[in-house]
């Protein structure tokens, strides 16, 4: 059973229930990747102010609740870095700040041995100048798409550029292409994979956030049958996400100025949770929940639907959602005061 409801909005609430809780998940600007039932974080900041970021890989396993520190070697000492899984078996931690440098390099774990390996470029690569707060979103067992900044605050661009960074673990190789499309300026942002409507969808891969705009931004377009669809995962969340959504007042308008959210796809909804507003000085972080409705067609677009939080235990910045098991987990980032670094799991609850 669940708690005593925390948020709602037109008389459908909602709660992050707690389900776990350990020390070693209290980190915020990490990556945290569901694969085969287990939740694998890597790097982060353990408070707020550090300057050095975690080296350690933590392993959740969601069917224990029990949370271990891997003793793989030669782990990346990253944050703000994205990852992805690959073929069941490895975990590709993609760029990120080091300490001294943004890097654009690849380091994988191979989760079958426990070993992290350093990855080479390979021919013909051409890498970004340097990655943080960016995206990574899997395309394929081979292929990712990656947007955000490039390079540090001096260097930056006033575009964002998009690359499509190909990855072969046969080889142990990486390759970037920088894509001939741009974006706006973004960092801190989120990203989604979503298809449209009919029987032969098309994908395109929106960014949401990570500058001044509410407007998402199309960072790719696939047509149909480009992009093979996954199975389901969670029926029972997509029904009560429509349930959800059908109780709220839809506004075409997302939120402006918010970085360091976390997003989540759930079929055709993009669950967006917490982050910083760039638009408040003061009590930046948030603890709204924003549900973008992709089931758009020529009479209806895309909606966006709000849902405010009365806790403020529950602000978070720089934390991560990963769906598994039909249930939306949600695990590290700093709270209220931007500088302690949660060490409890939730999943998301919707009260009908």
């Amino acid at each position: 059973m669940a708690a005593a409801p925390r948020g709602w909005a037109g008389g459908s609430r909602w709660t992050w229930r707690p389900v776990a809780r350990d020390a070693l998940l209290a980190r915020a600007f990490h990556s945290c990747t569901e694969l085969r039932g287990r939740l694998y974080l890597v790097g982060g900041l353990l408070a707020g102010g550090a300057t050095e970021p975690s080296g350690d890989t933590v392993v959740l396993d969601l069917e224990g609740d029990q949370a271990v520190r891997m003793g793989a070697r030669g782990g990346p000492r990253r944050s703000h870095h994205d990852a992805v899984p690959l073929g069941g078996r490895w975990l590709c931690a993609v760029g990120g700040w080091d300490g001294s440098r943004r890097l654009a390099a690849v380091a994988a774990l191979d989760t079958e041995r426990g070993e992290w390996e350093a990855w080479a470029a390979a021919p013909g690569s051409c890498p970004p100048a340097g990655l943080s707060s960016h995206t990574c979103t899997r395309l394929s067992d081979r292929e990712v798409r990656v947007a955000g900044r490039e390079g540090g605050t001096r260097t930056q661009r006033r575009f964002g550029s998009i690359y499509t960074l190909r990855l072969d673990p046969g080889a142990r190789t990486y390759c970037y292409k920088e894509e001939g499309d741009h974006t706006a300026s973004r960092s801190g942002h989120c990203a989604a994979l979503l298809r449209g409507p009919g029987p032969r969808p098309a994908h395109q891969l929106l960014l949401f956030g990570g500058c001044s705009s509410a407007e998402p931004e199309v960072a790719g377009h696939w047509s149909p049958g480009t992009i093979k669809d996954e199975p389901t995962v969670a029926p029972r969340l997509m029904e009560q996400l429509a349930k959800f959504v059908s109780s709220g007042r839809g506004s075409q308008q997302g939120p402006r100025g918010l970085r360091h959210h976390s997003c989540s796809v759930v079929g055709p909804f993009a669950v967006m949770f917490g982050g910083e507003a760039l638009t408040r000085p003061r009590d930046a972080v948030c603890n709204d929940l924003y549900i973008y409705d992709a089931r758009k067609s020529r009479q209806s677009p895309s909606l966006w639907f709000h849902f405010p939080c009365a806790d403020r235990g529950l602000k978070r910045v720089g934390h991560r959602t990963c769906l598994w098991n039909d249930q939306l987990y949600l695990v590290g980032g700093f709270g209220e005061d931007g500088r302690t670094a949660s060490p409890q799991v939730y999943v998301l609850d919707l009260f009908i």
